[in-house]
């Protein structure tokens, strides 16, 4: 049976949930189910109907439909739409067992892992996610399946997928959610190897196009190290780029497949669509340490100032909703529902308020702004300018002085001020003319972690201050 939301009781209902979520979520979005999103002109970001600029702002939470119950799926999703997130990635046929492993009330999703038999019970479980996620304001970016269903190259299986039925299986989900607030996201952590690879992909894609009238903007997610259009970027079916950065080492460079993607033709909006975990064992062995907030920090700024459509978070303990009880992937260690509240979740809502406060959609990465930054090749100060000139963002990963050149800004009254992305706090500077180049310091000692965003503005634009 399709997911049908359209009775009047219904929509009064989400209608009164949804302003509820607005009054008491800090910067909620917009009703998703009145905001369907599309490409913007210029072909780098997102937009939404009305026009307005759409900040990706994703959480990895691979498992949600699979592991957890109505009543922890809704203490998840209002944690994530009060912490500024838009977007929640979650997989239909999970990675972990999640043909065979029933979800919390004894379903599966497949009857004997036919994916033309679809499983009404557990896709009602999926219904509730889903509709909970749209009165919060939150999109799901939605996986049909993990890659091991169609290229079992690790990971559970087993390989179910044939063209055939990968075009049924994609209509049904395209059909069901044709009316609900979803990303497509293809792929799920594998990478095409073979022809009969790509005819599944390709055949899901076009058989959720059929389903949803092609509402719904769509994507693939590669594994670690891989970049969506290194096989897709011509597809029709592929709106925007995504790649993934991954887990295998720190201070990893992210904005190198930003920028690459950046520069392809035809143009397509791109976003690391899974980079470092929040604790997250490097390169999956603890005895190298653990990813911290400052290293998710860095992957955002990096790649957003290297012209990202947006970026996704995620916390290695959420992905898998591991808690006590659970057999730990990868020495997860903190209980899901504790890890929502780490540091650098809490810090993603800073990113956003710094980019929406400004015109983001107008930003060009502009590298020649930084005249002088002494770890160029260790840690590099990343630098995004709009396109009219009117403000620009320089995001310093170690709090290394810089030498910045003003002259975009053409002997201008600007404003400047120091970005804390770690409280979301501003110091600002007094304003001055802008003429050629000018050294900035920023605030405490240079070292790892003590990362800043220099925010300069043109002053007679009248940009609001950053709190």
């Amino acid at each position: 049976m399709a997911h049908n939301k359209s009775a009047k009781s219904y929509t009064l209902l989400t209608t009164a949930v949804v302003a509820i979520a607005y009054i008491i979520c800090l910067q909620p979005a917009l009703p998703a189910q009145a905001q369907n999103l599309s490409v913007s002109d210029n072909d780098r970001y997102l937009v939404k109907e009305d026009g307005s600029p759409f900040f990706w702002l994703g959480d990895t939470a691979w498992e949600l439909f699979h592991r957890l119950d109505r009543e922890e799926a809704t203490r998840y999703l209002e944690n994530r739409a009060a912490k500024g997130f838009t977007v929640i990635q979650a997989v239909v046929l999970a990675e972990l067992d999640g043909l065979a492993t029933p979800n919390p009330y004894g379903n599966i999703p497949l009857a004997d892992h036919d994916p033309t038999q679809p499983n009404e019970s557990y896709f009602e479980h999926v219904d509730f996610i889903v509709d909970k996620a749209e009165a919060l304001g939150l999109y799901i970016g939605m996986l049909p399946t993990w890659g091991d269903k169609f290229n079992r190259k690790w990971g559970e299986g087993p390989e179910i997928f044939t063209p055939p039925n990968a075009r049924d299986f994609g209509a049904f989900l395209g059909r069901r959610y044709k009316d609900d607030p979803i990303i497509w996201i293809m792929g799920g952590d594998r990478n095409p190897e073979t022809e009969q690879h790509h005819e599944i992909i390709h055949a899901m894609a076009q058989g959720i196009q059929q389903g949803d009238d092609g509402t719904h903007l769509m994507t693939y997610h590669p594994q670690g190290g891989s970049n969506s259009s290194q096989w897709f970027h011509d597809a029709e079916w592929l709106d925007f780029n995504m790649f993934q950065s991954g887990h295998g080492k720190v201070d990893n460079k992210n904005y190198r497949m930003t920028l690459s993607n950046y520069q392809k033709s035809p143009v397509k909006p791109a976003l690391d669509g899974e980079p470092c975990y929040e604790d997250h064992p490097v390169s999956w062995d603890p005895e190298n340490g653990w990813f911290h907030a400052f290293d998710v920090r860095q992957a955002a700024y990096w790649s957003m100032l290297t012209g990202a459509l947006g970026h996704t978070y995620g916390n290695h303990n959420i992905w898998q909703m591991w808690e006590s009880g659970r057999e730990p992937v990868s020495s997860a260690r903190t209980p899901w529902y504790e890890a929502m509240d780490y540091p650098g979740a809490f810090q993603m809502k800073h990113l956003r308020t710094l980019f929406t406060s400004r015109p983001f959609n107008k930003l060009i990465p502009d590298q020649e702004l930084i005249a002088k930054d002494p770890l160029q090749g260790a840690a590099p100060a990343r630098a995004a300018s709009a396109r009219d000139n009117s403000f620009a963002l320089i995001y310093v990963p170690h709090g290394q002085s810089l030498d910045i050149d003003l002259s975009m800004f053409d002997n201008h009254i600007v404003k400047a001020s120091w970005f804390n992305p770690r409280m979301g706090k501003s110091i600002h500077l007094k304003s001055f003319k802008a003429q050629q180049v000018h050294s900035f310091d920023p605030p405490a000692d240079p070292r790892r972690g003590n990362d800043w965003v220099l925010v300069i503005d043109k002053e007679e634009v009248e940009y609001p201050p950053v709190r």
